[in-house]
């Protein structure tokens, strides 16, 4: 332990040599570090210290520590599982997906606007489980949007998307207004690296909400399985309309879309 004086102020400023500690104890100390500083500041130290950050002991200590199962059973299935990464990402057990209720508007959702446009209001029916009672509104004519997810940068990688191929979840939640019909589908497709190349697609065109509804949320849901090799993207596209042709936004009411990635 060594001691230098931090200027005028008279504080000290202690620095401790953690050279002589072995291994099992390093570790532990780095394990209480944020993700983020290990990656990108503490792997370039040494390269004793680089290797314990590429290690799978250091993120499964951080991993039990902050009860991160999804990612615990991750390692299980994929040995060789890019801990780092997955740990910063996430890319499980969340909804990759942004901006699924409408809480920001129609950012990061690409938009075809039919009739009056899309608009965003609040729910006029509670929708359990979503993260916001607001939703995405269409109008007399059709009214689409979609997002496409790149899942390596969402922190998956070629290997798990080619050998594993983990289960892809859609769902998606669709309600009427009491005094006006509706018309919902969705079209959701697994892509290739080219973003053009289809391996893998899902479509479905429930029937019309009729006017004189309650108002309630339906639900539409897949999963992608065994899917083969290549995929990268997921196209997810959903639109909607009224059944009256009437001006203004009585169509197809859309909320908590989401495509989540999981391990089985």
């Amino acid at each position: 332990m060594g001691q230098s004086a931090s200027g005028a102020s008279g504080d000290t400023l202690c620095r401790m040599d953690l050279g002589p500690l072995p291994d099992e104890l390093l570790l532990l100390v780095l394990s209480f570090l944020p993700g983020r500083e290990l990656l990108w500041n503490c792997r370039r130290v040494c390269r004793r210290w680089r290797c314990l950050v590429d290690s799978p002991c250091l993120w499964r200590v951080k991993c039990e520590r902050e009860r991160r199962t999804s990612l615990l059973e991750a390692a299980r299935c994929c040995p060789d599982l890019p801990w780092g990464r997955v740990y910063l990402k996430e890319p499980f057990a969340r909804n990759l997906l942004r901006n699924p209720c409408g809480t920001e508007q129609f950012q990061h959702w690409k938009l075809q606007h039919g009739g009056d446009r899309w608009s965003v209001e609040n729910n006029r029916s509670h929708l359990e489980g979503a993260k916001a009672q607001s939703c995405f509104v269409t109008s007399f004519n059709w009214c689409i949007k979609w997002q496409v997810i790149d899942l390596l940068k969402e922190g998956l990688w070629e290997k798990l998307l080619d050998h594993h191929q983990p289960e892809i979840l859609v769902t998606d939640w669709y309600a009427g207004r009491n005094d006006c019909g509706c018309v919902y589908s969705i079209h959701v497709k697994l892509l290739a690296a080219d973003k053009t190349s289809v391996i893998a697609t899902f479509q479905e065109n429930p029937e019309p909400i009729p006017q004189w509804n309650d108002e309630q949320y339906h639900q539409v849901s897949h999963v992608f399985r065994n899917y083969g090799p290549g995929v990268r993207f997921v196209h997810f596209l959903h639109k909607g309309k009224d059944t009256q042709f009437w001006a203004g936004h009585y169509g197809a009411r859309i909320s908590n879309s989401t495509v989540m990635v999981a391990l089985r």
